[in-house]
């Protein structure tokens, strides 16, 4: 198995932390401790049954030329390993300059995956050490391509693989990962139907989503990669590319819906919460039509939170905190246009609507001040196509009876021109949407217009930041969800924010984590926003409303403390948090090699 920390409940055997398999000795009752992968002692240091070659084929043992000589002799590595003795800092930078000879993006998240599979602490110090760079070859935009060649690519399987076919071999799949229950601090699971924009993808969808973002929560926040689980939902595949490729290792068959697909998931969440009671369950690229519906029948039972809504709302709306104090506009009386009603610019409505609740405004007249906009036109309530996300959203028919339509309803630019928002939010994957006629016929309605595209890759923006900054004559407060450059316009330097979740949900699992939170309320995705938002000074002109990715380390560890201090605050809590700050440093894993010795058997 691989090894884990326990923060609580840990088995003390023989004077040290169980990390592997007790196996059954011939004639007794009870399990001895006669064959296991690694332990913990007190003193922070390892011991293994492993010997020779299998040392070096488990990732989180493998140090390869870190060994030292009493390592080598102890563990049988002697003549296993060149004669040189290296530092991790040494290796670090060799594995650098390796990947940078790269010639692509794709062989780069490749190389950083094989790297993953042989020397996970290695992987994870070179990540840390270059992560603004590193960030887009192991998540988005690059892990997409390397999912679409994921079962042509297959070298090594990472993670539970749970198929909508076998329902009842999920717990014996748990069982095989060999954690206990008090060994997993958080569960990420895909079914892989909506994945960065560019769909269904199948098993190779759901485990590369999973560990590609787990992979971030190490990195950013120091969650324990021996305490994780990613999840690959394997329901079927609607893509047919994938149901023909004589490689494609998943369920070949349609996607399965309906109740069947309802009972799987269940099975999934009831088999994960007992086997792992202390475990935060994370949704990540679900379709539309399960997201919402998930979410809202599993949010009150257990731990979860799903980051394409909660997630990508949050970081929004604490870019959105700080575009209210620039414009000096508060929020409940900003005026939104959102373009693109699905699961995530719905999402972000709620976090948005929610906020202009707290700032003085009832249920009704803050989700009034919203205007959503798809692929129908302008969402209206005698539409019968809406998804019940949408519903509430929808603008009431007699509204807007007078206002133009062409062939897909109310157009965004009639909106735009009708409602004068002062913020327009992209989340349609529509390139070019925002034209220069719609901001410039918002910038004049506005002082100071607050214009997030937050659509990606490139190709999918709504609209570029220097042509926002120039149609607006440099008034526009902009966030997007991929990196921009600084741009200099008459004078003044503009620092685009990032609406990059990856500034909150690391933070919020540590929080949780921390606190061994029993839920992820409302309050505590508030109290993500507000610590991001907090973390810049937007009172500078042209200054970013969000923290730069470089810094995620330190803003995961604020956004942690803020949300274990708001689920103590809740009482949601179930540990005592005495000192926040430290038991956040604390609990954060660090990319460092630990001595190692074997027990001698």
């Amino acid at each position: 198995m691989r090894g884990c920390f326990a923060l609580t409940g840990r088995r003390v055997l023989g004077g040290v932390l169980e990390r592997g398999m007790t196996t059954m000795s011939p004639g007794k009752r009870k399990p001895d401790l006669v064959s296991f992968t690694f332990a913990e002692q007190p003193d922070g240091s390892y011991v293994t049954s492993l010997h020779g070659q299998a040392v070096l084929h488990e990732p989180l043992l493998n140090k390869g030329t870190a060994f030292s000589p009493q390592e080598r002799a102890e563990l049988g590595l002697d003549g296993l390993l060149p004669p040189a003795v290296e530092s991790l800092d040494e290796q670090a930078r060799r594995m650098y300059v390796q990947y940078r000879a790269q010639p692509t993006d794709l062989l780069k998240n490749v190389y950083l995956e094989a790297l993953r599979d042989r020397n996970e602490v290695l992987y994870y110090r070179l990540l840390s050490d270059h992560l603004r760079e590193m960030l887009p070859i192991v998540y988005d935009p690059t892990i997409g391509e390397a999912i679409k060649t994921y079962s042509h690519e297959y070298r090594r399987p990472r993670g539970v693989y749970l198929s909508i076919d076998d329902p009842g071999g999920i717990e014996q799949a748990f069982k095989n990962v060999g954690l206990g229950p008090d060994d997993v601090d958080l569960i990420v699971a895909s079914d892989a139907e909506e994945i960065l924009g560019i769909g269904d993808w199948g098993v190779g969808g759901g485990v590369g989503i999973a560990t590609g973002k787990l992979a971030v929560y190490t990195a950013a926040a120091g969650i324990d990669p021996g305490r994780v689980i990613p999840v690959a939902l394997d329901v079927g595949t609607d893509n047919e590319a994938l149901l023909n490729d004589p490689a494609y290792v998943g369920n070949r068959h349609a996607r399965v819906r309906g109740q069947r697909y309802d009972d799987f998931i269940d099975a999934y969440v009831t088999t994960a919460t007992r086997m792992f009671p202390g475990a935060l369950l994370h949704w990540e690229d679900f379709g539309p039509s399960n997201a919402q519906r998930i979410l809202e029948k599993y949010t009150g039972q257990i731990c979860t939170f799903n980051d394409d809504m909660q997630g990508t709302g949050a970081i929004v709306l604490a870019a959105m905190l700080g575009a209210v104090k620039v414009s000096a506009t508060p929020m409940r009386e900003q005026r939104i246009v959102i373009f693109g009603a699905g699961t995530a610019g719905i999402g972000i409505a709620d976090q948005l609507r929610d906020a202009m609740i707290r700032d003085g405004l009832d249920h009704d007249s803050a989700t009034r001040r919203i205007w959503p906009i798809d692929k129908q036109g302008l969402l209206t309530d005698d539409m019968t196509d809406l998804r019940d996300f949408q519903q509430p959203y929808a603008r009431p028919r007699d509204e807007v009876a007078d206002w133009p339509r062409d062939e897909h309803g109310i157009s965004l630019a009639e909106v735009v021109e009708r409602v004068k928002p002062t913020m327009l939010l992209g989340t349609s994957t529509a390139h070019g949407a925002f034209t220069e006629k719609i901001v410039r016929t918002m910038a004049a309605g506005v002082d100071r217009p607050i214009i997030f595209p937050i659509s990606n890759p490139t190709e999918r923006i709504e609209a570029m930041p220097p042509d926002l900054i120039r149609w607006s004559d440099g008034r526009a407060l902009i966030a997007t969800g991929i990196p921009i450059e600084p741009i200099t316009y008459s004078g003044v330097t503009y620092a685009i924010a990032q609406a990059n979740n990856a500034l909150l949900y690391p933070g919020l699992g540590l929080g949780v984590v921390v606190a061994r939170a029993r839920r992820v309320s409302p309050g505590m995705f508030q109290a993500a926003a507000e610590a991001v938002g907090g973390m810049v000074d937007v009172s500078a002109p042209g200054a970013s409303l969000l923290p730069q990715v470089e810094n995620l380390r330190e803003v995961s560890a604020t956004v942690a403390v803020a949300v274990a201090n708001q689920a103590a605050e809740e009482h949601l809590a179930r540990t005592t948090l005495h000192n926040t700050v430290q038991q956040v440093q604390e609990t954060m894993w660090q990319p460092a090699y630990r001595p190692i010795h074997g027990n001698g058997q």
